[in-house]
């Protein structure tokens, strides 16, 4: 299984062409969506407008989408998507890895309490790889809005790899899967 983890788009659409792209070219099985699609800041006409545009871009997915709700995304917002968005935790099983999945502001790498799992999150813009003894951690780090001077970032697995890209394909990150 393939797939393409994204975080934090915070109703920014420059990226998701790309990332469309990336999935198409990599012949992805899945999109995976870490919550924060959606801002609140923007001015209502904007907003809408870029609601409907990350919308259809989702939406082109359909059967290929996980979706976490982020911290950002409304109860309105989540309504009127016509993909699911999963409420806290996601959870995927491939043939290497059980892969669980959140927005990151209540399950992270500082509360995680399942041994001998992969956890995958957002939240923090920052990406990052991290093992220890039991579990591996990960951050995507953002699509969007990336902090530290990252540029945007995305991550890849394809069971055997999970590698952190930024937009122009510099690799970040990576950790093989045992």
């Amino acid at each position: 299984m393939k797939l393409i983890v994204i975080s934090d788009i915070h109703g920014i659409k420059t990226n998701l062409e790309k990332v469309k792209q990336e999935f198409i070219q990599k012949k992805c099985d899945k999109l995976i969506v870490l919550g924060d699609i959606y801002d609140n800041r923007l001015k209502l006409k904007e907003k809408r407008k870029n609601d409907e545009e990350i919308n259809k871009f989702l939406e082109s997915f359909q059967d290929k989408l996980i979706c976490i709700k982020g911290n950002c995304d409304t109860k309105e917002e989540i309504k009127n998507a016509k993909f699911p968005i999963i409420e806290r935790l996601g959870y995927l099983s491939t043939n290497k890895a059980e892969l669980y999945f959140a927005h990151g502001h209540l399950d992270n790498e500082l509360n995680w309490n399942h041994p001998n799992t992969i956890l995958i999150y957002g939240h923090l813009h920052i990406p990052l790889i991290r093992k220890t003894k039991t579990n591996i951690y990960i951050n995507p780090g953002s699509i969007s809005l990336p902090r530290k001077g990252y540029l945007p970032t995305y991550l890849y697995y394809d069971e055997q790899e999970f590698t952190i890209y930024d937009i122009n394909e510099n690799k970040i990150a990576s950790i093989k899967i045992e």
